[in-house]
């Protein structure tokens, strides 16, 4: 009786175990199959290389990372967290993303989107944005097509660890000249150089500046719908102007 029981005992052992080998199997032969779901509620999405590399991130306001490692790197633990998602290289590395944010504040407003692309292994050279908020009463809206120039030696931790830096001087000069310093060795800093759109002053148009980020060229339809031309010397000093039928120097 006691050899029959055991008999008993194993046979279902062995049963149980065959039937959790085919759930198994059919989980795993269905976790290869493409999914479709109606509808996917989550707060972070990580798109990753079969190596756990992450390739993009999409991610709520709270999930966004600032403090964490993504890819073994602190992204940038200053960044405000904003909604929206970060893309990354073949090495990890960031290389741009899209960025949204805007909520009542006691102004009124205040509203953003951004869409950008950095130089390899740095900053921002391409951004597509748009600015909406309120100042002194009025709202103030920009939004543009801009083109950047970056450090020649600039990298992600090198800014990082230089932002680290300077966000521990409290002296207001000692600040700005470990800044300059830093800028002269082509480590931080960033110029916008092309602007196509509109201003906060309401100019619709083309801006040219030169490598200081001083204005050189402005081509823009003003707020009164007006046509001007403007150029400007080394020193951003006004030069040559057209305005509608009239030019002078």
């Amino acid at each position: 009786m006691k050899i029959e029981k055991e008999i008993k005992v194993l046979r279902g052992a062995v049963v149980a175990c065959l039937a959790l080998s085919a759930v198994l199997v059919t989980t795993g032969m269905r976790a290869n199959k493409d999914v479709r779901f109606d509808t996917l509620t989550v707060e972070r999405i990580n798109i990753v290389e079969a190596d756990g590399t992450v390739k993009m991130l999409l991610t709520n306001t709270a999930r966004f990372p600032t403090t964490e490692q993504v890819n073994g790197t602190v992204l940038n633990e200053h960044r405000k967290k904003r909604s929206g998602m970060l893309f990354f290289n073949e090495e990890g590395i960031e290389a741009g993303g899209f960025i949204y944010d805007g909520s009542k504040n006691e102004h009124g407003h205040s509203a953003g989107m951004m869409l950008a692309f950095d130089k390899y292994d740095g900053d921002q050279v391409m951004q597509l944005l748009t600015m909406d908020e309120m100042r002194d009463g009025k709202r103030v809206v920009s939004s543009g097509l801009a083109f950047n120039d970056r450090p020649e030696h600039e990298t992600q931790d090198g800014m990082r660890r230089i932002m680290h830096e300077l966000n521990q001087i409290e002296d207001p000069e000692l600040w700005r000249e470990t800044a300059i310093a830093y800028q002269e060795q082509g480590l931080i800093g960033g110029t916008q150089r092309i602007l196509l759109g509109k201003t906060h002053e309401s100019n619709n148009g083309l801006f040219l500046f030169a490598s200081d980020g001083s204005p050189r060229a402005k081509f823009y339809v003003d707020e009164q719908d007006e046509v001007q031309l403007q150029f400007f010397n080394r020193e951003g000093e006004l030069t040559h102007t057209w305005s509608g039928s009239q030019s002078h120097e």
